[in-house]
């Protein structure tokens, strides 16, 4: 649709249709295109591809019209329903002021030969002109226009603070979905039951799943330009079963997403597999800012997970649920991990808790709940409680299961599945074909952890992969005995791990951990230092910006923000400036560092090329007190130097240099420990002494602990107060 910017009104306009939207206080009417013609002076600022609604970032501002810049085409569901996915925004101020370059598609018909879309802009004489006489006012008014900038600024700043949060939002979390034609908040089954396939598509949504419903509210006739939009996650693919074929190497890459597969061979049977997760807008937010229950028996992170298999006109469906316990508790979230407290006691939370089940129980029948927290250490006081309330509750429609122990070891998934291999029988799934329905689904899993992120997607995979294998064989599809051919299996892997780490992002902000063991079917190395990585990043993210992205979430949901958001901002821009400083501080120190020993060690035949500050992990040089032994590491065109660095000296007293020709070879791995399981990776670099070879360098980044002085290292750089020597012959293999 078009988006035409006149004096008073925005107006989007679709064939002999359009909406004006006010500049002045945001009301929206619907009015015939030829109305165009008695707008003031209406300039095409481009293409749009549809609206979501109208919000309010604070009670000062004016409304924004959030409108939907670009899309991508997601795939096609059966009966040749298209899904896209919004991968562009575009806010609208609905005020006098000018928007900002919105970037938008160029119209052909209002931009034939522009590069550009023409913008309001004044002449260069008209600015000059302007200039002068605003320099004249302020010579005038410069006291009350200083002060009310002061008074300001802070505002201004938050606004943009809020503004970035909720392009974010809806861009970096990479997970709104909708389409023109399918109702993608109800499952196959719900929309078999329903009684409204004849009214317009906004009509017919489950209202749980309907994310934009509060932005659209004032919006007439929203059936001609707004459309329902779920978060969550969607993806389709086509598969073929080939048992000749041997799987694609190319897609071993987790990073590697999966393309349609096609088959030149059409003796072999393919079948369409779709995953889509809808994430409730009730109690929408962020893992710190929203745990448990509420007062209306909404829980935290619930998210509908519906595979759909497709084979000629059959289309089958199994559904699954995730979200938190639901009980009242929390997290305070300013510690890494921090420990979990109730809220309400046992009597308090009965009333909330059955109010919950009570509703799951109407849509689904029956539930069996998998829970995954850990029986054990800090998570057992959740589980504890939930396991009272189950009991109190005592509905012969719930059915209670927690995890074995050792079924949390994620290679033995397996053992879990095959528990509960008869419930998923019983259970059955949504079948329908051309002439209606075939079979219901009696009841579902609601599966969760204490985020019910990570272990949570893991242990829905697998139900999800036997109930699909279930569904294949019995409609011919495989074979009685086989399993998934290798191919369409690591297809679904992939699926499946972007599912959980779209929802991982939309909850806690970063991908999700395990994601490996989802993709692969196994724990690496790698997946691990990803998944530190990715738990430092949730902490940080909780600290500070999932304050403002819960406020932004909680306006879409047109609910009051609590949060104070002025004092967080300043607790951050504090807290940015001191990161800043203890950056540039530990910077100009090891840089200053590293200079003064390539100057000293370096001969003047060798040219410097890089030095670092390390930290040297072998075993036989940590002290007694398990200190660190901090090292620099300098590389010239002919050789590398190792430095040890005395504490009590605050210099360097040792150093070996070794001939480049004699390094043999480097090898990436885990740090070496007597005890546990190793928390770094390290380099170790192999070489060869008087023609003697195994010995080695093992060394690793420095980190920040607890005794840092804020410059990213001890007050000065630690080393072992023994004299370095040759470390002893190690086994000859990667490590």
């Amino acid at each position: 649709m078009e988006l035409f910017q006149a004096k008073d009104d925005y107006i989007l306009q679709r064939g002999d249709r359009a909406l004006w939207c006010s500049r002045k206080d945001g009301t929206v009417t619907v009015r015939p295109a030829t109305d165009l013609l008695l707008a003031w002076n209406p300039v095409c600022l481009g293409l749009v591809e549809g609206v979501i609604g109208k919000i309010q970032l604070h009670t000062d501002l004016p409304l924004g019209l959030v409108l939907i810049r670009q899309k991508a085409l997601v795939g096609n569901l059966p009966g040749g329903h298209k899904v896209y996915k919004i991968t562009k925004i575009a806010v609208i101020p609905l005020s006098d002021e000018e928007p900002q370059e919105l970037e938008l598609e160029l119209c052909k018909k209002h931009h034939f030969g522009i590069d550009k879309p023409e913008k309001l802009v004044q002449s260069p004489d008209e600015s000059k002109f302007l200039m002068k006489t605003f320099s004249q006012i302020k010579s005038n008014v410069a006291v009350p226009i200083k002060k009310k900038v002061k008074e300001n600024k802070e505002k201004e700043r938050l606004e943009r603070r809020l503004l970035d949060e909720l392009y974010k939002v809806f861009m970096d979390s990479d997970s709104f979905y909708y389409s023109m034609t399918y109702d993608l908040t109800n499952s196959v089954q719900r929309q078999g039951d329903s009684e409204k396939s004849s009214l317009p598509l906004w009509k017919r949504v489950d209202d749980r799943f309907f994310w934009n419903k509060h932005m659209i509210q004032d919006v007439p006739e929203v059936d001609l330009w707004v459309i329902p939009i779920i978060q969550g996650f969607v993806q389709v693919e086509e598969l073929v079963v080939n048992y000749n074929e041997t799987p694609d190497e190319e897609r071993s890459s987790p990073e590697t997403p999966p393309q349609e597969v096609t088959c030149v061979d059409d003796i072999h049977p393919r079948f369409t597999v779709a995953l889509i997760s809808r994430r409730s807008r009730h109690r929408a937010g962020m893992r710190y800012k929203r745990r448990g229950v509420d007062t209306d028996g909404h829980v935290a992170n619930y998210v509908e997970t519906e595979q759909l298999i497709h084979v000629h006109s059959h289309t089958l469906s199994f559904v699954q649920t995730r979200g938190s316990v639901p009980v009242f508790w929390s997290q305070a979230g300013y510690r890494y991990n921090p420990r979990p407290r109730l809220e309400k006691g046992e009597k308090e939370t009965m009333s909330y808790f059955s109010a919950h089940f009570e509703e799951q129980l109407k849509l689904y029948k029956t539930q069996v709940i998998l829970n995954l927290v850990d029986q054990s250490g800090r998570e057992k006081i959740i589980g504890d409680t939930y396991l009272k309330q189950v009991l109190l509750y005592n509905n012969p429609n719930l059915t209670y299961s927690c995890s074995i122990p050792h079924c949390m070891k994620f290679e033995n998934v397996q053992v879990l599945t095959d528990a509960i291999s008869d419930i998923i029988t019983e259970m059955k799934w949504a079948w329908v074909d051309q002439a209606g329905v075939i079979c219901k689904q009696e009841g579902i899993f609601r599966v969760n952890c204490m985020d019910c992120l990570d272990r949570t997607n893991v242990v829905q995979a697998a139900i999800a992969r036997a109930v699909m294998e279930q569904q294949l064989k019995k409609l011919g599809v495989m074979p009685p005995e086989q399993p998934l051919p290798p191919k369409c299996y690591r297809i679904y892997q992939i699926m499946w791990a972007n599912n959980g780490d779209t929802i991982s992002r939309q909850y806690a902000g970063t991908a999700a951990l395990k994601g490996d063991f989802t993709r692969t079917g196994e724990r690496k190395l790698a997946g691990v230092m990803k998944d530190g990585v990715n738990s430092a990043n949730r902490y940080y993210l909780n600290r500070f910006r999932d304050a403002y992205r819960q406020s932004v979430i909680d306006l879409m949901m047109g609910l009051p923000v609590t949060e104070d958001l002025y004092s967080i901002f300043s607790k951050e821009k504090e807290h940015e400036e001191k990161e800043k400083e203890s950056l540039r501080g530990a910077q100009e120190q090891v840089g200053l560092l590293l200079q003064t020993y390539m100057q000293l060690l370096l001969p003047d035949d060798e040219t410097f090329h890089g030095g670092w500050a390390l930290i040297n992990c072998d075993m036989s040089l940590v002290d007694a007190n398990n200190k660190d032994v901090d090292v620099l590491l300098l590389l010239s065109d002919k050789a590398y130097y190792i430095a040890y660095y005395d504490e009590e000296a605050d210099k360097v007293d040792q150093y070996q240099r070794l001939n480049l020709e004699g390094l043999e070879k480097i090898e990436i791995g885990p740090e070496p420990t007597l005890f546990g399981k190793p928390k770094f990776c390290c380099m170790r670099l192999h070489y060869r002494s008087e023609e003697m070879s195994g010995y080695f360098h093992t060394l690793r980044a420095a980190t920040r602990n607890p005794d840092d002085d804020g410059k990213g290292r001890k007050a000065s750089l630690k080393a072992a107060t023994k004299t370095p020597q040759a470390p002893p012959l190690w086994p000859r293999k990667p490590f």
